[in-house]
C-alpha cells in the first residue's frame, strides 16, 4: 500500500507543479504581449518613417492600411498589407508588404514604398535568412546596396536592366551571392507592377478595410 500511496502523493504533486508551471507562462505572456506588440509597432513606424518622412504625410501610417492578396506579384497568398500615406487627404505613396520568395534561403521580407507618380521612395528588407556576410548586405545595417533602389521606377531603368550586372541589368551582385540581391531585384520590380496595376484602388477607401467590414 506504501509504494501506491507515494505513487498516488507524486502524481498530485506534479499535477499541481504543472498547473502552476501554467498559470507562470499564461501569467508572463500576458504581461509582456502588450509591451511585445508595443515594441513591434514601435520599429514598424521608425521603418515607414525611414521610408515616408513624417513631414512628407499628414496620417497615421500604421492606421491607414489596406490589406491585398496577389501570390503572383507579392509572393504570397496570404493577405499582405499595403501602408497609406496621405497630405491633406490627398495620395503621397504607398508602402506594400512583399515577399522575395526565392532568396538563396528562403523567403526575404521587403517594405517597398511607392511614390504615387510610380517612382521608388525607397525599400527595406525587414526579415531574412541569408548568409552572414554574404547575402545579408541586402539589411541597410550591413551596406547601402538597398538604397540604390531609391527613385527607380517600371520606365526607369527598361524592363530589361531590371537585374542585376550578372544578368545584363544595373543592380549590383554581391560578391559570392548573386541569388538573393537577384530575388530583390524581381520583388521590388513586381511591386511596381501590382502598384501601377492598381495605385488607384489602394488609396480607396480611406478608412482601414478591417474597420470598413465591421
Amino acid at each position: 500500500m506504501l509504494p501506491l500511496k507515494n505513487m498516488i502523493i507524486s502524481a498530485v504533486l506534479l499535477g499541481l507543479f504543472a498547473i502552476v508551471g501554467t498559470g507562470m507562462v499564461s501569467l508572463t505572456y500576458e504581461n509582456t504581449a502588450d509591451r511585445i506588440a508595443a515594441n513591434h509597432r514601435a520599429t514598424l513606424m521608425k521603418t515607414l518613417h525611414e521610408l515616408i518622412p513624417p513631414e512628407q504625410h499628414d496620417n497615421d501610417l500604421f492606421s491607414d492600411t489596406i490589406s491585398v492578396t496577389e501570390p503572383a506579384l507579392l509572393g504570397s497568398d496570404r493577405p499582405v498589407n499595403v501602408y497609406r500615406a496621405r497630405k491633406a487627404g490627398q495620395p503621397v505613396a504607398a508602402i506594400i508588404e512583399c515577399i522575395a520568395p526565392d532568396g538563396y534561403n528562403g523567403n526575404i521580407y521587403l517594405l517597398v514604398a511607392i511614390k504615387y507618380n510610380g517612382q521608388l521612395a525607397g525599400v527595406r528588407v525587414v526579415n531574412h535568412k541569408e548568409t552572414p556576410g554574404l547575402g545579408d548586405a541586402i539589411n541597410l545595417s550591413h551596406s547601402n546596396w538597398i538604397l540604390g533602389f531609391t527613385g527607380k521606377s517600371l520606365q526607369n531603368p527598361k524592363a530589361k536592366q531590371w537585374a542585376v550586372k550578372r544578368d545584363g541589368g544595373v543592380f549590383d551582385q554581391f560578391t559570392g551571392a548573386t541569388i538573393t540581391p537577384r530575388a530583390v531585384v524581381k520583388a521590388v520590380r513586381n511591386s511596381l507592377i501590382y502598384f501601377n496595376q492598381h495605385r488607384d484602388e489602394l488609396f480607396t477607401p480611406k478608412l482601414v478595410e478591417k474597420e470598413s467590414k465591421s
